[in-house]
């Protein structure tokens, strides 16, 4: 019996593949009726951006940020991600928030409000780093913006993984096990660009002076025929600093070690920029990364962090709690940008690659996911797409219809226990994509703009408003206003309470703060 049927075996009849548990953070600009970024301020009716539980802000103070809990049903997580909407679209007047990954109508960079979280050290801190990103890769870049899935397995389904693995269940084991899925998610994230990419166009004002091969497809808007997600390419999250960085995912320790390194490396480009000039914080140091969050990975191992705690100090204290996905583009026909659909498919997926044999990584096969990753965001849909495996060139369809069989058995024990069949037909849904690239999102975005004969900004204008629309003809929830308004209020006593109670200066704090444990 292979490792696969093993681990499959051992999960069949688990009640704890019921419980699986996720979470949404999703990336939205708020935009002005006239599809420019907001000028505004982030809305005082959310309450502090860094206080608040549910809703934030990512890079700009125009960018928000959605945050789920955690659940253990599909549905309950998308409703929570509706129920977010319904508050804010009721404190933004008459903005919209824009419903694409790639940004609306862009002026440039002196224009892009920075995130401001307050005068307290931690606000500061998050201000000062994001000053950091916009000297080094650009603001515009940061305007992109995506979805986060946070997956993790319940503690009723790690007795049989650890049985299937011939392993003693500890801390220890869910580590390897967490970067077991990890390194195998890297291998096949793949497939997730092909199908759930919806970003195979921009606006021409997003690539201004940058380099490009894009074809023009009207005046406004550039695109790539058979492109899935430009969000994941080059025009993306995408780091020349950080293209040579191997990031190892063998153990615990090999991500420590690798992080650490990066964290403490100075980059020569980053120290001509300077730290604090004429009075004023560029970011927060000169290595090659700031923190941990400027690494431009699909998948991150997470561990919830205390105040103030670094988050590679709180992995090596107390080990991986969940993973986190990245590479989810937002679905612009969807009015919350992901669907029940999606979830249980991705649900599906990362069993997969945790029950799939996941060798070591090395420096060369990063090189293998780089250029597999960057053939399917530019030529996907090309039914010859070929993707590299071992040095041997594989046909992109075929392979995908071979992790789609995988997906078709895991999605099949899921159903058993959950007594329902959406599993199944999630992962139907995906082979479908396969045998039809027309039925793949970034499909659907260039033949919408075709038919309709629109630039991809009027195409996204039209969706936001219209999802705009479904939101603010909803009768008002009375007890759902009621409860973000006291959250919102105490977002912000909670952020006046911390600018208070700061003892140590703004120098003091970053010293503190950028220490690593490196015992």
């Amino acid at each position: 019996m292979s490792e696969f049927d093993n681990g499959v075996s051992a999960i069949t009849g688990n009640a704890g593949l019921g419980l699986l548990c996720r979470g949404i953070e999703k990336e939205s600009l708020r935009i002005t009726p006239n599809g420019t970024l907001s000028p505004l301020p982030h809305p005082e009716g959310l309450g502090s951006a860094l206080r608040h539980p549910f809703i934030t802000t990512d890079f700009s103070e125009a960018q928000l940020e959605l945050i789920t809990g955690i659940s253990q049903s599909a549905d309950d997580c998308i409703d929570e991600l509706t129920n977010i909407h319904r508050v804010i679209y009721k404190e933004i007047g008459d903005e919209l928030l824009w419903g694409a990954s790639m940004p609306c109508i862009l002026d440039n960079d002196t224009n892009i409000p920075i995130g401001h979280y307050g005068s307290s050290n931690i606000g500061r801190a998050k201000t000062v780093y994001r000053n950091g990103l916009g000297h080094r890769y650009g603001k515009l870049m940061q305007t992109i913006s995506g979805i986060h899935y946070n997956f993790s397995l319940p503690e009723t389904l790690w007795p049989a993984i650890a049985v299937a693995k011939g392993q003693h269940l500890d801390q220890g084991f869910q580590d390897q096990s967490y970067f077991h899925l990890i390194r195998n998610f890297r291998r096949y994230s793949w497939l997730l660009i092909y199908l759930f990419g919806a970003s195979p166009a921009v606006c021409t004002s997003f690539i201004r002076n940058r380099k490009h091969d894009l074809r023009a497809i009207d005046k406004h808007s550039l695109y790539l025929p058979e492109a899935t997600s430009l969000r994941m390419g080059p025009l993306g999250y995408q780091s020349g600093a950080q293209s040579d960085l191997h990031v190892s995912y063998n153990s615990l320790e090999h991500y420590m070690q690798t992080m650490i390194d990066a964290l403490i490396r100075p980059f020569p480009a980053y120290e001509t920029i300077g730290v604090e000039v004429d009075g004023h914080y560029r970011q927060l140091n000169t290595s090659l990364l700031q923190i941990e969050n400027e690494f431009y990975g699909s998948i991150r191992p997470k561990r919830r962090i205390q105040t103030g705690e670094r988050p590679v100090n709180a992995l090596r204290k107390r080990g991986v709690e969940y993973v986190e996905v990245r590479c989810l583009d937002l679905n612009p026909f969807l009015e919350v940008g992901i669907d029940t659909e999606t979830l249980r498919f991705l649900d599906v997926f990362l069993l997969v690659c945790l029950l799939l044999p996941s060798p070591d990584d090395t420096a060369d096969e990063s090189d293998e996911i780089l250029h597999n990753q960057l053939t399917t965001v530019r030529e996907g849909r090309d039914p010859n797409a070929t993707l590299v495996s071992s040095g041997r060139a594989r046909n992109l369809r075929q392979w995908a219809s071979e992790l789609l069989g995988l997906a078709d058995r895991v999605a099949s024990v899921i159903d058993e226990v959950s007594g329902t069949t959406q599993h199944q037909a999630s992962a139907a849904a995906q082979r479908h994509k396969i045998t039809d690239a027309c039925l793949t999102p970034s499909a659907r975005v260039l033949r919408e703009m075709n038919d309709q004969r629109v630039s991809f900004f009027r195409l996204i204008m039209n969706l936001s408003e219209n999802h705009r629309q479904v939101f603010t003809n909803e009768p008002t929830n009375p007890d759902l206003r009621q409860r973000f308004a006291s959250l919102a209020e105490n977002s912000i006593r909670d952020q006046l309470a911390q600018e208070v109670d700061d003892t140590q200066t703004f120098e003091e704090f970053l010293e503190s703060y950028l220490r690593l444990d490196l015992d």
